[in-house]
């Protein structure tokens, strides 16, 4: 940032939000996002909207910019940890490039620190805006366009799919989430209001297509895998064309995972099926007859961001045994800053400020990339941005920060 734009900055001031904030925040972030005014959208965010974790930026009378989190926990290798869910960010065009993004960051980052979250994470607009402040790239995802011709290698028995619409069959995908979450790496909690706000069933965000639907398996044991989709339907002069969008699919076993699948590619009338956040290792592409014509494209998803570097160490466990010092930069959180001596294995964590020279060096933008084990500080060292200051070091580092499943971004928040 050149010495113009913190000039600038300095004429913002910013200010935790009230209830009453909101709705001038939600027309900010419209016109951030060049959105239309929807009085339904609006309505629907409010009720997941927490007043004293929003962030305002004013110049005189003028509201610039905001931004806000929400309360809820994050799935990390072997654990689970209070985790800032970053949102809601956005600068009134009049005022962008005048640093008021930098100077809500900033201010985020001190609150959720003094919260004692260890970490943040966002979907983000563009990444390159939010690696300036520290955040990486840490749950990579998948989207799919899958063509009618694929078929499952083995077909399921039928049977054991019950459907319903969202609100009908949300006790059991509650159960069904809250089951298979505690082991999903990626995966946030979800209190009854999230349910209520992300089975809200709003036109915008039907795109042209039907109303939610929602389809359960149940298992031997009760409830274990389920399934929201919708479909847009379409015909041409040769028959139907239509598209099954598939939302969210949750199993906790191979029977519930197949069965589920199955069903969303058979659906009559369609003849394609689609997928925007599907997971880097989905067992699908595995279980198809032609795994090219599912069409997988590899995206960004969540960005993570390690706020407090021994806390976020300590909470998550380790593949394998790990005893190493790593340097830190962090120029936006100094007590980050400096060696960590790091001591892990499968059952436990330690990390406090080392004693020793430091082995391994990064940015913690690069630590926030591998914390949740998708990206590789095997990977990271081959692009630059992790340092092997002892030869010997990073191989079993990056072994032990690993985890036998990649991480799963699975809900836009």
């Amino acid at each position: 940032m050149g010495y113009t734009r913190l000039m600038a900055a300095d004429q913002f001031t910013v200010r935790s939000g009230t209830a009453d904030d909101f709705d001038d925040l939600f027309l900010v972030l419209q016109r951030a996002f060049n959105d239309d005014p929807d009085d339904a959208e609006r309505d629907d965010e409010r009720q997941v909207y927490e007043p004293d974790r929003s962030i305002l930026a004013y110049r005189g009378d003028a509201l610039a910019g905001t931004a806000a989190a929400y309360t809820r926990e994050l799935t990390v290798p072997g654990g689970v940890v209070p985790a800032a869910h970053v949102s809601m960010v956005g600068v009134d065009p009049t005022f962008r490039r005048q640093g008021v993004l930098t100077r809500m960051m900033t201010h985020q980052l001190a609150d959720i620190r003094g919260r004692g979250e260890p970490v943040a994470l966002l979907w983000a607009s563009e990444g390159r805006i939010y690696q300036r402040y520290g955040y990486g790239l840490a749950a990579r995802k998948l989207a799919f366009e899958i063509e009618r011709e694929v078929r499952l290698r083995e077909t399921p028995p039928p049977g054991g799919l019950r459907g319903g619409t969202p609100a009908e069959l949300v006790a059991d995908l509650r159960a069904v989430y809250e089951r298979v979450r505690v082991d999903r790496v990626g995966w946030s909690s979800r209190p009854g209001i999230w349910w209520d706000h992300l089975l809200g069933d709003l036109p915008k965000r039907r795109r042209g297509a039907s109303m939610l639907r929602g389809v359960v398996h149940d298992g031997p044991d009760g409830p274990d895998g389920y399934a929201l989709w919708r479909v847009r339907g379409d015909w041409s002069s040769t028959g139907p064309r239509g598209e099954v969008v598939v939302r969210e699919v949750a199993a906790a076993t191979t029977g519930a995972y197949r069965a589920l699948w199955h069903h969303l590619l058979t659906v009559d009338l369609t003849r394609s099926t689609s997928m925007w956040i599907a997971a880097i290792d989905e067992p699908l592409l595995f279980l198809v007859d032609e795994p090219r014509r599912v069409g997988a494209r590899l995206g960004d998803g969540l960005w993570l961001r390690v706020v407090d570097v021994p806390a976020a160490l300590t909470a998550r466990r380790y593949a394998a045994p790990v005893d190493v010092v790593v340097a830190v930069d962090d120029p936006q959180l100094p007590d980050n800053s400096g060696a960590w001596h790091l001591v892990g294995d499968p059952t436990g964590a330690k990390c406090v400020r080392a004693d020793r020279p430091a082995e391994l060096r990064c940015e913690v933008s690069a630590l926030a990339a591998v914390y949740l084990g998708d990206a590789s500080l095997a990977t990271l060292a081959a692009a630059g941005r992790v340092r092997e200051l002892v030869p010997g070091t990073l191989a079993p580092a990056a072994t032990a920060f690993g985890w036998p499943r990649p991480p799963s971004a699975v809900e836009i928040f």
